[in-house]
């Protein structure tokens, strides 16, 4: 049995949503109950008119599982339970059970198991029985406090031992990023709401045969792959986890070392399920989300998937100064994928630039960089020394060597490749 609280004052409505989570997690729905509030009840969330008419119905349907969506405290929960006599899982429970479900990963496993023992420290005294005997008194005293104890120290224990496992992975994420910096490819990061089609994209760019399935949450490990671009440049894509409306805090600091990888992105490709009604309301959740990682100053280009679900042309979208502002593309049907790469082209580099630089004979070490990049297309020595290149090379790395390794020299008769402005 679902059930969903409308609260005065919350007008979202994400019955739907919840229901494709439960049976994202393998749940069979039997029956999904709405009951509207002014405010939730301090002792079973629901009204107790509501809580004792459910408990009537949840035998008589054969219901061994209640799920409330919404988050709920233990004693809510608890209490919940001894009235149904069955049991009750809020929505952050549900989603940590099918984070557990999907993780492949050994990093994937460790952030789940850390969000699930720290939610279940809350709840700890839940379905012990000997632990009834805690509350004290004569002929009640007894192994229960010791053993309620002792489960919270296993707990605590246990807990910074994945601490302190994530941390190593972190700081090993962040060795990798830093060797990427050096090799100078930008990270491209596909972020969205879950079950937008991420995964499908993903391959669809890269050719890799990626899990991707119509469900939530079908990914949760980041997944790198190398990408060439229309102009040469090699960039690093990355797919990672969905998000999701009220995504539980315990989740976000799991996952800290895998959101990290979408705020050190140089390019956030937002992608939104464009057939779907409540599209507007999902943006607004990832900015949400984006923003409380840290990420929400990377420059982002939208890409609505799905078009060929709306009778959509593929293509791009520019803004006022002709810039790419958003991509219309089928992943699953292979369409608006070139469109896509000239856009992420251009929002990296501003497109290429072509034209001769004359750098004087000490600098033969930017000449050695330009070979590097393998952008020379002919070379003239002056009588004089000063080496004349013809270069052809992706603006970002024209910038780069200008800001970054001491290249003053201009480049003459310099055109712009596959640059609007």
């Amino acid at each position: 049995m679902l059930i969903h609280l409308d609260l005065d004052g919350d007008p979202r409505d994400t019955l739907d949503e919840f229901q494709a989570l439960a049976e994202s997690a393998g749940a069979e729905v039997v029956d999904a109950v709405r009951h509207r509030r002014h405010s939730p009840d301090p002792r079973f969330f629901l009204g107790r008119g509501k809580v004792e008419e459910l408990a009537a119905r949840i035998p008589a349907e054969g219901i061994d599982l209640v799920l409330i969506d919404h988050a709920i405290s233990p004693a809510q929960e608890r209490n919940l339970e001894r009235a149904f006599r069955c049991r009750v899982l809020d929505r952050t429970g549900l989603i940590l059970d099918i984070f557990a479900q999907r993780a492949r990963s050994h990093e994937g496993k460790l952030q789940v198991e850390l969000a699930q023992l720290r939610h279940i420290a809350s709840r700890l005294v839940r379905g012990w029985s000997h632990l009834e005997r805690q509350k004290g008194g004569i002929g009640l005293r007894g192994p229960g406090e010791t053993q309620l104890e002792m489960d919270r120290r296993m707990l605590g224990t246990r807990i910074k031992q994945l601490e302190r496992k994530l941390e190593k992975v972190r700081r090993q994420r962040a060795q990798g990023r830093q060797a990427r910096r050096r090799q100078e490819f930008p990270v491209v990061s596909l972020v969205g709401y879950t079950n937008a089609g991420k995964s499908t994209l993903f391959n669809a760019l890269t050719g890799s045969g990626l899990y991707a399935d119509d469900r939530l949450f079908a990914t949760l490990d980041t997944t790198l792959r190398r990408l060439e671009l229309p102009d040469g440049q090699p960039v690093i894509l990355a797919d990672t986890v969905g998000f999701i409306s009220d995504l539980p805090h315990g989740l976000v600091a799991a996952f800290r070392s895998t959101l990290e990888e979408v705020g050190e992105s140089d390019l956030l490709l937002h992608v939104v399920d464009a057939a779907d009604p409540d599209r507007r309301e999902h943006a607004r959740q990832v900015q949400q989300v984006l923003a409380d990682i840290g990420a929400s100053e990377v420059p982002v280009l939208t890409v609505y998937n799905k078009a060929d679900l709306c009778q959509h042309p593929v293509g791009i979208l520019r803004d006022d100064r002709e810039a790419p502002e958003a991509v219309w593309v089928s992943a699953a049907a292979g369409r608006g994928l070139d469109e896509l790469e000239e856009a992420v082209a251009e929002c990296l580099g501003g497109g290429r630039v072509r034209g001769r630089v004359r750098l004087p004979a000490h600098q033969g070490r930017l000449r050695a960089r330009f070979y590097q990049l393998g952008q020379v297309l002919d070379e003239r020595v002056e009588e004089d020394g000063v080496i004349d290149l013809l270069v052809d090379l992706p603006r970002r790395e024209l910038d780069r060597l200008r800001s970054n390794e001491g290249l003053t020299a201009p480049l003459e008769t310099e055109t712009a490749l596959h640059d609007p402005s």
